[in-house]
């Protein structure tokens, strides 16, 4: 099937990657599928990885083959959650709490997790043909996945049960929808590509199509502690809205590469992160960046705040570190 440009440059390693991770390089015991628990294997930390949570203090970190990782330290060190029921590519996760959350991927499964990404039950399979790619739950009941080809679906009684919805219309009906994350007032806000973002604020009853000023496709977004709202995407472009998605600014990011993660450290500074070990600082809300590239030029999916001047990067490489104190 064909999946977003961003999934096939976060897989392209993989498999060249698990090869040197399982026990004795038997990757061909690892065949990826639905309903094949993930194995557990050497070197986890280094396995491809593609999103970052937090459940409480802990990092949940999820990848390729089903491989979930956990950290109680702020990312020094990583452990492998006991059990995991599938062995499709994982691409999104959250939690709403310490305990509860979900991850979503390939194959269109849903999993979710009670005990803090710990164990991982296999709650639902959407579609065989089907990449969800960014999972979000307003509370323990009501949540929606969204992923290729336009395919969403919507939960209201905790993923015991699934139905789709439909996002777009006309052109936009089968946008590749990469990253569904809230915004100000109870709005959500899902990027996709061809320059689209999809907008709702009657909690996904109802989208609005939003077209910043880009064609090309946005990955990720985040709501900032002010209210505002920053997307990113393809070539280094980024933008910024102070009015809940009505109007976007572009911001000058420095780079050309695409970025595709994004969070708020506790001090208020901005990170975002992308291909060719971009990562790039903010220390004014998003509105302007200082960019640079890591030596090592990795490719980086995702980003998560360790403290102290740190963060957490992942990529197809697993888990690096990297200090942004100045």
């Amino acid at each position: 099937m064909k999946t977003s440009t961003f999934t096939r440059i976060a897989a392209g390693a993989l498999a060249a990657s698990m090869a040197a991770l399982v026990p004795g390089g038997a990757l061909r015991a690892m065949e990826q599928g639905p309903s094949q628990p993930a194995a557990q294997v050497a070197k986890a930390a280094k396995a491809p990885l593609l999103a970052v949570a937090r459940a409480g203090q802990r990092l949940v970190a999820v990848g390729d083959y089903g491989i979930v990782l956990l950290s109680d330290d702020q990312g020094r060190s990583w452990r492998q959650a006991r059990s995991v029921q599938t062995r499709s590519m994982l691409t999104g996760v959250w939690f709403v709490n310490g305990s509860l959350g979900w991850a979503v991927g390939h194959g269109g499964v849903v999993l979710r997790s009670g005990d803090g990404g710990e164990t991982w039950e296999l709650q639902h399979r959407a579609a065989p043909d089907l990449a969800l790619l960014s999972v979000w739950f307003a509370n323990e009941r009501q949540g929606i996945a969204v992923g290729s080809f336009g395919r969403a679906i919507e939960t209201r009684d905790g993923g015991k049960s699934w139905k789709e919805i439909e996002l777009g219309h006309g052109d936009d009906r089968d946008r590749h929808l990469n990253q569904i994350f809230p915004g100000a007032g109870g709005a959500l806000f899902v990027t996709a590509e061809a320059g689209t973002v999809f907008r709702s604020t009657d909690a996904g009853k109802s989208w609005k199509t939003l077209k910043p000023a880009y064609k090309g496709s946005f990955w990720n977004g985040l709501m900032l502690r002010d209210g505002a709202l920053l997307i990113v995407g393809m070539r280094g472009n980024a933008f910024r809205s102070e009015d809940n998605g009505d109007t976007w600014q572009p911001v000058a990011t420095g780079t050309t590469q695409a970025l595709s993660g994004v969070t708020q450290l506790a001090d208020g500074r901005v990170v975002l992160v992308g291909m060719s070990g971009a990562v790039l600082l903010s220390k004014d809300g998003g509105r302007s960046f200082e960019s640079r590239e890591r030596a090592d030029r990795l490719n980086l999916t995702s980003v998560a705040d360790a403290g102290q001047g740190k963060v957490v990067l992942l990529g197809p490489s697993g888990v690096l570190s990297d200090d942004i104190a100045r």
